[in-house]
């Protein structure tokens, strides 16, 4: 559990707040279940990109307001009014291709573009009473925004269940067929998400880059993936946070990072 409390600044539909090297996006649409209009999802992707090029941010948490949903997808509201969907940050965030780590916080229900959106975290806490789903099926559609990609994260089987039948799935067995990483009680989920996020900013910054897209990249691309893993390791192991990280080790104290 984190003891900071951090500084928040609010927009109608987003949250932000830093609680160190933690940078916390918190969805404000509680009325709609938290559903994803236009400038939401631009908003979620410009802190994204800002996260990304700020140097003091390690982690970003992704979580919801209220306790019944952490994103139910898209406004079709504001999609049938015309509203702007497109957002280059945004687009890197849900594909897992942000170079900071993301630690999804799950408060409520994570369903259609929502679950989507949580495939982009490389960590995902979840309440107790959260659900999973894919429902598109039922509608006469197909999950189009990365959900057909969820056999990357979970045993094929179990995604095409998940894909086909458009059934939801409870916290626990999302534990249990591995796509979600922790469950915690409803009120202590965004403290359990903050307490991941703050071991892995404690990391070295070029190394968490490097791992997050090599082992992302060797579930979809073996072959691309080792030759990345040569560039990462000239770029890694060739850093002042390298040495850093060794002096820190014999001087038996924390190292210092630096990215670079």
């Amino acid at each position: 559990m984190t003891t900071s409390t951090g500084t928040a600044t609010a927009t109608d539909e987003l949250i932000t707040e830093r609680r160190g090297a933690v940078l916390v996006l918190r969805l404000n649409r509680p009325e709609a279940r938290n559903a994803m209009t236009g400038s939401l999802l631009r908003g979620i992707g410009s802190a994204a990109l800002e996260a990304e090029a700020d140097p003091e941010i390690r982690a970003v948490v992704l979580t919801g307001t209220g306790d019944r949903a952490f994103c139910a997808g898209m406004d079709l509201r504001d999609f049938a009014d015309g509203g702007d969907f497109t957002s280059e940050g945004f687009t890197r965030l849900a594909a897992g291709n942000l170079s900071v780590p993301v630690i999804g916080a799950v408060n409520g229900i994570a369903i259609g573009g929502g679950l989507e959106l949580l495939l982009g975290c490389d960590i995902i806490v979840a309440s107790s009473a959260a659900k999973f789903g894919l429902p598109e099926i039922k509608r006469g559609l197909f999950p189009a925004g990365g959900g057909t990609a969820l056999g990357t994260r979970i045993p094929l089987g179990i995604a095409l269940e998940m894909t086909l039948t458009g059934d939801y799935f409870t916290a626990e067995r999302a534990y249990e067929i591995g796509l979600i990483n922790a469950v915690a009680a409803p009120e202590d989920v965004l403290n359990t998400a903050i307490g991941y996020a703050e071991r892995v900013a404690a990391n070295a910054p070029l190394g968490l880059a490097a791992c997050k897209e090599l082992v992302r990249l060797s579930i979809t691309d073996a072959a691309a993936a080792e030759k990345r893993l040569t560039q990462q390791q000239e770029i890694v192991f060739r850093s002042s946070d390298a040495k850093e990280g060794a002096l820190a080790f014999i001087e038996k104290r924390e190292p210092n990072w630096q990215g670079r």
